[in-house]
């Protein structure tokens, strides 16, 4: 395993526990991880090392101590609109959102707030049985305003979206995966060999596979149906194009394990 930071006290960790697998920790424990512009700038760049890096075929996000992310840095919050349109901060999140390549989430405890809206833009999420999602911004005169209203109920549906957002109240991991917020949930000592087995399971798949996969899967929630089967036919002509295609085909026939090459 490799291991390096990013930033004034290395806020972000950075690591290689697997072959094609890269582990970003944010590292701000004695905040719960709120994400700080310093915080958001570091994942940034790392997901832009990442998206980069041929080698690297998924990525695991996840926080350092009791929290996942307990949401907006407070410091930074306290400058009110400016710290929300904060052009740093915006394209930060739009790099989490738009990074084409496969984005677990590993839940490690608190989620709450931007730190739950964090992991929404993740693309698999699987929690510890000692964590606690939310939405609170109501108890503070607000609500989530970074993608919260628009994808929390894509993921668990209108009723049980505004119960979460108009209340403030937190759900547990069970909670959490029975409405659609989590894919598994793992004791907390198991989380993170959980997270690199799946990511590694991933990772040996091809490269071209994986990014047209996500993508389409990702356009069910842009488009109209009709639109988003036009958009797979194309995706799925393209995979057949690719060597990764031949390769996995030509392994099968001889009983093997295909070498993907990303091509």
């Amino acid at each position: 395993m490799t291991s390096t930071t990013v930033g004034n006290g290395s806020v972000l960790l950075i690591s290689t526990p697997s072959p094609g697998v890269v582990l970003l920790r944010m590292n701000r424990p004695e905040k719960l991880n709120a994400l700080s512009l310093e915080l958001l700038g570091a994942l940034q760049s790392a997901l832009a090392s990442a998206e980069r890096d041929d080698s690297v075929r998924c990525v695991i996000l996840t926080g350092t101590g009791r929290a996942f992310c307990a949401g907006a840095d407070i410091a930074d919050m306290s400058r009110g609109i400016a710290a929300y349109e904060d052009p740093e901060r915006i394209a930060a999140q739009t790099a989490v959102a738009t990074f084409p390549k496969p984005l677990i989430a590993a839940l490690n405890g608190y989620a709450l707030g931007g730190g739950l809206e964090l992991a929404m833009m993740c693309d698999i999420v699987i929690v510890a049985d000692n964590a606690r999602l939310g939405l609170p911004e109501i108890n503070l005169g607000a609500f989530p305003g970074d993608g919260g209203t628009q994808r929390l109920p894509r993921l668990t549906g209108k009723s049980v979206a505004m119960q979460m957002i108009l209340t403030g109240e937190a759900v547990d991991a069970h909670e959490a995966k029975r409405i659609g917020l989590a894919s598994e949930v793992v004791a907390a000592d198991e989380l993170m060999s959980r997270a690199i087995e799946l990511s590694s399971v991933i990772a040996a798949r091809s490269p071209q596979a994986l990014r047209r996969a996500k993508q389409a899967v990702l356009q069910a929630f842009e488009t109209p149906l009709s639109a988003g089967l036009a958009f797979e036919r194309t995706a799925t002509a393209a995979i057949f194009a690719t060597e990764d295609r031949t390769e996995a085909i030509r392994a099968f026939a001889e009983k093997r394990k295909p070498v993907f090459k990303g091509r």
